[in-house]
């Protein structure tokens, strides 16, 4: 089940599984990890049952919704729980009036994000020491 958090526990839930799979995981440092967006960020959680399983969040940055900080624990991967809360976000940015989405994905994960329609639009780059790229993609209304 993906929502958005509402609740300072179902934030405190998303921080915990971007702990895990950011910090420990990928030894991202937790002054990169958290950062000054979290206070504006739309953030989402994804659970099973009562257990956080998968966290995102969402920016508005000039014309687009910003998917950022996409993480699932490693024993919930290859589940499409990345693609739900991608999907989420996506709803949430038309919600808003936008209609591009853009990512900075992690270039191990890249072929994932094609899957779901973003296209590459930059040259690799580090960002906390991990490869990243630049994918967009235009988003439409689903038709009623």
């Amino acid at each position: 089940m993906i929502t958005r958090v509402t609740t300072k526990e179902e934030l405190e839930h998303a921080y915990h599984v971007r702990t895990i799979v950011f910090i420990q995981e990928q030894n991202v440092s937790p002054e990169e990890e958290m950062d000054e967006y979290d206070d504006e960020a739309i953030h989402f959680i994804a659970y099973d049952g009562k257990t956080p399983i998968g966290a995102s969040r969402l920016r508005f940055v000039d014309n687009y919704g910003k998917l950022e900080r996409i993480c699932v624990l490693n024993e919930y991967r290859g589940q499409s729980i990345g693609k739900q809360l991608i999907q989420a976000m996506e709803q949430a940015v038309l919600e808003h009036g936008y209609h591009k989405s853009k990512l900075n994905g992690q270039t191990h994960a890249e072929n994932f994000y094609h899957h779901l329609g973003y296209e590459t639009v930059s040259d690799e780059f580090l960002d906390a020491g991990i490869p990243h790229v630049t994918m967009i993609k235009q988003l439409t209304a689903p038709s009623k």
